[in-house]
C-alpha cells in the first residue's frame, strides 16, 4: 500500500514540476501565437482504458480555452487524428460535466525533425478537424545545444525560452542520432544548479520524447529522478506542510487565549500576551 502511495505522490511532483516550465508563459518559441498559459491540466481523462495512451500535454489557457499539445514522429495524420478527437471528446464531456458548459479547444502538434511536411486539416464528412503545426525540422538542434550549454555552463539564468528550447532539443534538426540527444539533454540539465528546475525540465524532456525514447532507459531516468530528486522535494513538501500545521494550530491556541481574556484585558494587553496584533485582536472583540 505504501509502495503505492510513493508513486503517485511521486507522479504528482514530477507534474506540478513540469508544470511550472508553462505556467504564465506563451508558447511563441514553438511559433504557436496562442494566449498564455495558466495552468497544465492531468491528462488523466475519463474513460481511459489500461492500454490506451494518454494525451501527451493538456493546457488551460488565459482566455479560457484549452490547448491539446501533442508531440509526433510520424506522418500518419489521420490515424493521430481519430486519437486527437478521442481526447477532445474526453475533454469537452469532462468540463462538460463540472461546468455546464464546452471549452473552445485547440490542436497543435509538434512534429520531430523527420517529418517536414504534414495536413492540419483532416474532414470526416461534416466533422473537421483542424491543427497547428510545429515541424522541429526548422529548428537548429546543434546550435541550440551548445547555446544552451554554454549558458548552463556559464551559470546564467536560463529564461523561459531556453528552457523551453531544451524540452525540445531531441526533437529537433540535429546531426546527433535521436537517443543520443535525448541522453546528452538529459546530462546537460543535470548541470543546472536548481534542483527544482533540474526536475521540471527532464520530466519535460520525457513527456516530449514519450512516443520514441528507449522505454529502458526512460525507466531508469525515472527511477532515478524518483530517488534523487522527487523523494527529496516530497519530504521537503511534507516537511512544509507538517510546519504550516503546526502554525495553525498555534494561532488558534493564541485566538482561544485572546477571547478568554477579551473581559479582563485591555486590546494592548491581550495582544502583548497572544502575540497577536492589535488589530487582529480588534476584530476577535468585533465579532464576538
Amino acid at each position: 500500500m505504501a509502495a503505492k502511495g510513493i508513486t503517485y505522490q511521486a507522479k504528482d511532483v514530477l507534474f506540478k514540476s513540469m508544470s511550472s516550465i508553462y505556467k504564465d508563459k506563451a508558447l511563441n518559441v514553438y511559433g504557436l501565437n496562442y494566449p498564455k498559459i495558466v495552468e497544465m491540466i492531468p491528462s488523466d481523462l475519463p474513460e481511459v482504458k489500461a492500454d490506451e495512451k494518454r494525451a501527451d500535454s493538456i493546457f488551460l489557457l488565459e482566455d479560457g480555452s484549452i490547448l491539446l499539445l501533442e508531440y509526433e514522429s510520424n506522418k500518419r495524420v489521420e490515424e493521430n487524428m481519430f486519437k486527437y478527437l478521442d481526447y477532445t471528446v474526453r475533454i469537452l464531456r469532462r468540463y462538460f460535466e463540472e461546468t455546464k458548459d464546452f471549452p473552445r479547444i485547440h490542436i497543435a502538434v509538434v512534429y520531430t525533425a523527420e517529418v517536414k511536411e504534414a495536413k492540419s486539416t483532416v474532414t470526416f464528412g461534416d466533422i473537421i478537424i483542424n491543427s497547428q503545426s510545429v515541424f522541429m525540422s526548422n529548428f537548429d538542434g546543434d546550435s541550440i545545444f551548445e547555446e544552451v550549454k554554454k549558458r548552463i555552463q556559464n551559470k546564467e539564468k536560463l529564461t523561459s525560452e531556453d528552457k523551453m528550447k531544451i524540452v525540445l532539443l531531441p526533437l529537433m534538426n540535429t546531426s546527433r542520432h535521436k537517443q543520443n540527444i535525448i541522453e546528452e539533454s538529459i546530462e546537460l540539465v543535470k548541470f543546472i544548479d536548481s534542483e527544482e528546475e533540474q526536475l521540471a525540465l527532464i520530466a519535460g524532456i520525457l513527456t516530449a520524447t514519450d512516443k520514441f525514447i528507449e522505454k529502458n532507459y526512460a525507466k531508469k531516468v525515472r527511477e532515478w529522478l524518483t530517488m534523487t530528486k522527487v523523494d527529496k522535494i516530497y519530504q521537503e513538501e511534507k516537511e512544509k506542510a507538517i510546519e504550516e500545521a503546526k502554525k495553525e494550530v498555534r494561532r488558534k491556541e493564541k485566538l482561544e487565549l485572546a477571547k478568554n481574556l477579551m473581559d479582563v484585558l485591555s486590546v494592548e494587553m491581550i495582544a502583548k500576551k497572544t502575540g497577536l496584533s492589535i488589530e487582529e485582536v480588534e476584530k476577535l472583540r468585533e465579532s464576538k
